[in-house]
């Protein structure tokens, strides 16, 4: 079976524009069956053909888009080492989210798709640890373990030092109207605060930042396929 049923049905492809455009428009609880398959063209029949139910297309659709960041970062590591470096991983984690609309939704609490989240353990766990937040904490002591970042501090600190300068970034950048004027490149910002909150003053060697990255590279292909993985349940079996 080909996990995304969308490379191998148009039907399905359009199927899964359809919810997503109504699901951003609309909001994932007031969109029904009915209009998806309307605004796709085909049947309501032909819906369940792929997904069991509204919420396994919903889940479906959340997983996409996580397999897309996924894909990107590791594409990104593993053609370049230098990119798990806080300065440039932080950017990147904040670009991947921001630009991904249902990852965009879950990370500022739509309570309709983290309801959809909540319903099963292994989402719930897959949720959790694919946050950009929660994949700092997961990388953050690979990185230091590496000599990436300075060892002169806590590293629960660090980790939680991360979590904060991400989420305030995620959230200046989503909502540029609220946010203080004047900066044309909020990612070079992030950059810069990354690199002076926790770069060592000596940068790692060659050696260093590729064992790092390949680790990094481990751990984001961990989370790819847990959400192949969602992808596959939210499926109908027959698919």
């Amino acid at each position: 079976m080909t996990q995304l049923v969308e490379h191998h049905s148009r039907k399905a492809a359009r199927i899964l524009d359809s919810a997503r455009e109504l699901v951003l428009d609309h909001g994932a609880g007031k969109v029904t069956v009915s209009e998806i398959s309307r605004a796709a063209g085909v049947g309501k029949g032909t819906v369940y053909l792929y997904w069991p139910s509204k919420e396994d297309l919903i889940r479906g659709l959340f997983a996409r888009d996580m397999l897309t960041g996924m894909e990107e970062l590791i594409a990104r590591v593993t053609a370049d080492p230098a990119a798990v470096l806080p300065r440039h991983l932080a950017p990147a984690l904040v670009r991947t989210m921001v630009r991904l609309p249902l990852a965009h939704r879950v990370q500022r609490g739509d309570p309709e798709l983290l309801r959809l989240l909540d319903q099963d353990p292994a989402d719930r766990e897959l949720y959790a640890r694919t946050k950009p937040t929660a994949l700092g904490g997961t990388v953050v002591p690979i990185m230091r373990r590496h000599g990436l970042i300075r060892a002169d501090r806590p590293l629960a600190h660090q980790i939680y030092a991360v979590h904060a300068v991400l989420t305030g970034f995620m959230t200046a950048i989503q909502d540029p109207a609220n946010a203080p004027q004047g900066v044309e490149d909020p990612e070079t910002v992030l950059a810069d605060t990354v690199n002076l909150l926790i770069e060592p003053a000596t940068p790692p060697g060659d050696a260093a930042v590729a064992a790092a990255a390949g680790e990094i590279a481990a751990v984001f292909r961990e989370a790819r396929d847990a959400v192949l993985d969602l992808i596959r349940r939210s499926q109908t079996p027959a698919q």
